[in-house]
């Protein structure tokens, strides 16, 4: 481990322009709940796809029930040692983007600014109307819901709310697959950090940065079908592995 964590540091050190890839591995560390992996959220419940949330008043009310249910462990969640080290990256001008896959807005919390995430599979801590995209906080959509569990609709348009998350059978974002892409091909050192690498088109991206040039880090605990691409894999805490890289606490 102390091998790969110099290692590690002095690949940070080397680079001009990194980016970071992050899944549920880093989230799990602030105490959320992985959503794919055996005993995570998809293996007790399944997922509503986009289509039937938004073809059936059943499947909205149940979606927002969920919704609410989840939200006490994104609500605690606080950013851990890993997100602190890459809001250090970022402010140092060393880290210019961090493409997540996660919804749960730890990476903002943070310290990141908005600009510089980008958000694959959307976000959980706001709605927005899927007819007119106006952004809609949590808390009023909430406390009505609680009170009549009458899904919410849009004050200005009429449309169907939803959580600003990427559902199953929903498009991908176009903007933010475009600004991924392009982060992506700018960066000399690409870093995986607790992602499994296998929900695509998402996962194409550490590939495609080392084809580019770029070096190419992969921190999971669990192996992945690109670790033999990778220049440099550590199986172990993304926290621990980059505050000691990085010295944060």
């Amino acid at each position: 481990m102390k091998d790969a964590t110099v290692a590690l540091a002095r690949l940070l050190e080397a680079s001009k322009r990194m980016v970071a890839f992050t899944g549920a591995g880093i989230s799990t560390e602030s105490g959320i709940p992985d959503f794919r992996s055996p005993g995570g959220i998809w293996s007790t419940m399944s997922p509503i796809m986009f289509d039937d949330f938004v073809r059936s008043e059943q499947m909205r009310r149940e979606a927002w029930r969920r919704k609410i249910a989840m939200d006490r462990d994104f609500r605690q969640a606080k950013p851990n040692r890993g997100h602190r080290a890459l809001a250090g990256l970022v402010a140092a001008g060393r880290m210019s983007a961090i493409i997540t896959q996660n919804v749960d807005g730890l990476h903002q919390a943070s310290g990141i600014p908005d600009e510089q995430v980008i958000e694959l599979h959307g976000n959980t801590t706001y709605a927005h109307c899927l007819d007119c995209a106006r952004r809609f906080e949590l808390d009023p959509i909430v406390a009505a819901f609680e009170r009549d569990e009458q899904p919410p609709v849009c004050d200005s348009c009429g449309g169907l709310v939803k959580t600003a998350t990427v559902s199953f059978g929903q498009a991908m974002p176009v903007e933010a697959m475009a600004r991924a892409e392009r982060e992506t091909l700018a960066c000399d050192l690409f870093i995986v950090l607790g992602s499994s690498l296998v929900v695509y088109p998402a996962a194409g991206f550490p590939l495609l940065a080392k084809r580019n040039g770029a070096r190419l880090v992969i921190i999971n605990r669990e192996p992945t079908e690109q670790d033999e691409a990778a220049d440099l894999v550590i199986h172990d805490g993304i926290g621990a592995t980059l505050g000691a890289a990085l010295d944060v606490d």
